[in-house]
């Protein structure tokens, strides 16, 4: 082969390798968000390439991804950022970025903020080097053209095909709001605004409302604003910080101020968070209304609202008050034969706790069926009121619930059986010795 055409065949394949650049590039940068393409640092970057200025293109397309997370910071919080990155002087303005913030700064509070997440955090600080080397130091070897292709194609997916984030609320006059008749009550507004806050932000808005909903010097707006928007809150809460709040009962318990303990539980209750309160919150709370109930049997007004205060916690009574708590509700549910100069009846029971009381036994598992068995078999006063049909009948309608509820294996289901069946009348009296 000639020397002449050994020139030619190169000169071939530099241009081919060239065409081959240049359209991988191409697809690179199609993906740049629409809004960019007149970016002055893209336009640069197009400028360089094809003549080979791979460090001065790694360094143009660098500055619009500052540019870019610039922009989405102020967009998104200026304030939260200022909160997030410790500069020793609040940033106001781009101006501002440019002068006092370092690229490691800039993508730090970019992530913190919820601008980026972690991975593309990660990933920009290894972009950032790359325009550090070979940009920032010409004494460098030579960028490939797979490095300038591989640290745009990171900038681009991570940043400038990106759209914009929404923007977030200042949790300081987000609280000042909440104390206003203003205020927006816009369920899907509310969503949106307090589900995009960062995690770190929940958790300090989530305790300043329940802190702000037990102040006893809280207005009554304020606390019907908390009411309507705390739920929705806790439903994008992590469940570490709902528990963490929810703890924050003990601590109101231990101050020792009714009227704050009283409207810790009402938050609790608010957000539906009674399963992580404590033990000790929980008997604090329960044991008072079960002994309450049990020493007003009969007395239909109080045993009405024990059960209907009893109801909010049903699905979370201690073990140690198991018993007690089954006891005393298939008791009232049961009631007393009597009679009454106004009404033509002699079954007599609290009418709403007894509308209530199948509800809460519907939340049975097999350690309430054990108390309930129990309270079939020990309790006497409850045995002798059995002794009626229509008594019996209310206790087989609690019966049918636990037999529903119980596992398929669970050891007192014999006993159900029998108190299920009106035709085993006689069998179950025996069985529990009467």
């Amino acid at each position: 082969m000639s020397e002449s055409m050994e020139i030619v065949d190169n000169t071939s394949n530099v241009r081919n390798v060239k065409q081959v650049e240049s359209e991988i590039i191409s697809k690179v940068l199609i993906d740049v968000r629409e809004d960019l393409k007149d970016s002055p640092y893209i336009k640069e970057t197009l400028r360089v390439l094809p003549v080979g200025g791979f460090r001065s293109a790694i360094g143009s397309f660098w500055n619009a991804v500052v540019d870019d997370l610039r922009n989405k910071i102020i967009f998104r919080s200026l304030s939260m950022f200022n909160k997030e990155v410790e500069l020793g002087r609040e940033i106001k303005s781009y101006e501002d970025f440019q002068n006092y913030v370092n690229d490691d700064q800039l993508i730090e509070g970019a992530y913190k903020i919820g601008v980026i997440d972690w991975e593309a955090s990660k990933i920009l600080k290894h972009a950032k080097e790359t325009r550090h080397i070979f940009s920032g130091h010409p004494k460098s070897t030579e960028p490939t053209v797979i490095k300038v292709i591989g640290m745009m194609e990171d900038c681009v997916r991570y940043v400038l095909n990106k759209d914009y984030p929404p923007q977030i609320i200042d949790i300081d006059e987000y609280v000042i709001n909440l104390d206003s008749e203003s205020y927006d009550r816009n369920a899907i507004g509310i969503e949106n605004a307090l589900g995009d806050l960062p995690e770190r932000y929940k958790n300090e808005l989530a305790n300043r409302l329940f802190t702000s909903y037990t102040h006893q010097n809280s207005s009554t707006i304020l606390r019907s604003n908390i009411e309507f928007c705390a739920p929705i809150l806790w439903e994008s809460l992590p469940k570490q910080i709902q528990i963490q709040i929810a703890r924050r009962v003990d601590q109101s318990i231990v101050n020792g101020n009714s009227t704050v303990i009283q409207l810790a539980f009402s938050f609790i209750e608010l957000v539906n968070a009674s399963s992580f309160i404590t033990l000790n919150s929980k008997k604090y709370k329960i044991e008072p209304i079960i002994e309450e109930l049990e020493s007003n049997l009969g007395v239909f007004k109080i045993e009405n609202k024990c059960v209907k205060e009893l109801e909010r916690f049903s699905s979370n009574i201690p073990v140690e008050l198991l018993n007690k708590y089954v006891n005393a509700l298939t008791q009232t549910y049961v009631g007393h034969m009597g009679a009454s100069a106004y009404f033509q009846r002699t079954d007599f029971y609290a009418d709403l706790a007894a509308s209530i009381i199948p509800d809460m036994f519907e939340k049975f598992d097999d350690s309430a069926a054990d108390a309930f068995i129990l309270s079939i078999k020990s309790n006497k006063l409850l045995q002798q009121r059995i002794r009626s049909d229509i008594k019996l009948d209310r206790l087989r309608a609690l019966g049918m619930i636990v037999k529903n509820r119980v596992s398929e294996n669970y050891h007192g289901r014999q006993l159900l059986n029998v108190l299920v069946d009106k035709s085993r009348k006689e069998e179950f009296l025996k069985v529990i010795k009467l």
